[in-house]
């Protein structure tokens, strides 16, 4: 089939045409009203009817006029997903936002990306979509127990998804990776290689898989017979060179300690950086245990306790589980809880 991406140099278009859905129902011999809905996706257009609108609107470069759009139909057809701007040493937010992305591909919506500053109130990113309407729904992350964003989208009835769960989360879209559980595991892979005196790097906790970790840690500690300890003074969020320094003084107090869990890799790397500052060996004298969104840890050393937390599947279906919430609201959430076993 003919075509090209370059709408200006595409022969089917006319002198000075510029993509429609009216130069679709031409080339593709359907109804406008038909291609308008094979682009929204809409239930009673048949799969390859879809492909087939959606593949000449490629090929033509056609390019819906949201303008248009929002004033026929009250929407904007975009997500917007909200950030915060902390550093990111290890990609786990490019890895979502390309994720997230992916999944809208081939279908109405589009995203952008709000960031936020440490500084910044996160409701403020949140507040101006809701007044501008520049979006039709929000993906949310670093979720609070009670959070405040959450309280203010449900009085406004505005569409939401999380990455992560809130304290009450029956009710609203979410993907989680269980936490509580990755606490555990940590606790039984460190004592299984003989440590029992463990020092724990978490978010700062007035996020909720800060609380998930600790509780998880600490029972599996009880249980198997360990202490914890949580690390006072930073946070997993703080830059590498705080942590490294934080790590390595409280080792200095405490030379019994002989396990660290961190819930994050870039965390984790500053505390070996930490470990090995103050004389420790990896494997010998200490054991390291995190999470990681992709495989490195490793590679930068081979006696890290390295537990895959897959962001690319949790960016896939906050895609789809906003969607739903803006297209289909009369519908359970879509909602999933990733055992890092």
């Amino acid at each position: 089939m003919p075509g090209s991406d370059d709408p200006t140099t595409d022969p089917r278009l006319r002198a000075g045409e510029r993509p429609t859905l009216k130069t679709l129902a031409r080339l593709t011999g359907l109804a406008v009203p038909t291609v308008s809905r094979a682009l929204s996706d809409a239930p009673d257009i048949g799969l390859k009817t879809k492909e087939k609108v959606r593949e000449f609107a490629r090929q033509i470069g056609y390019r819906p006029d949201r303008a248009g759009v929002r004033l026929r139909t009250g929407k904007t057809n975009v997500i917007a997903l909200i950030l915060g701007t902390d550093q990111d040493l290890l990609s786990l937010t490019t890895r979502l936002t390309t994720s997230i992305a992916s999944a809208l591909r081939g279908t109405p919506y589009h995203m952008i990306v709000i960031p936020y500053f440490a500084d910044e109130d996160p409701l403020n990113p949140v507040r101006y979509v809701v007044e501008t309407r520049s979006a039709d729904g929000v993906i949310l992350n670093r979720i609070q127990p009670d959070d405040p964003r959450i309280t203010y989208l449900r009085a406004n009835d505005f569409p939401f998804a999380t990455h992560g769960r809130t304290a009450n989360c029956e009710t609203h879209p979410y993907f989680d990776f269980d936490n509580s559980r990755f606490g555990g595991l940590c606790v039984e892979r460190l004592v299984a290689r003989g440590r029992r005196n463990l020092l724990a790097l978490t978010p700062p906790v007035g996020q909720n898989f800060a609380r998930h970790l600790i509780e998880g840690a600490t029972d599996a500690a009880a249980r198997l017979g360990a202490t914890i300890e949580l690390l006072d003074g930073t946070t997993i969020d703080a830059p590498p060179e705080e942590i490294t320094a934080t790590v390595a003084a409280r080792l200095a107090q405490a030379p019994e300690i002989d396990g660290i869990i961190c819930a994050s890799a870039a965390a984790a790397i500053a505390a070996v950086v930490a470990a090995e500052a103050e004389g420790r060996v990896l494997g010998r004298d200490i054991d390291v245990a995190a999470k990681e969104p992709m495989p490195i840890l490793q590679n930068f050393r081979k006696e890290m306790i390295a537990i895959p937390e897959n962001v690319d599947q949790a960016g896939s279906f906050l895609a789809h589980a906003i969607m739903r919430a803006i297209d289909e609201p009369d519908l359970p959430p879509l909602q999933k809880l990733v055992d890092p076993d």
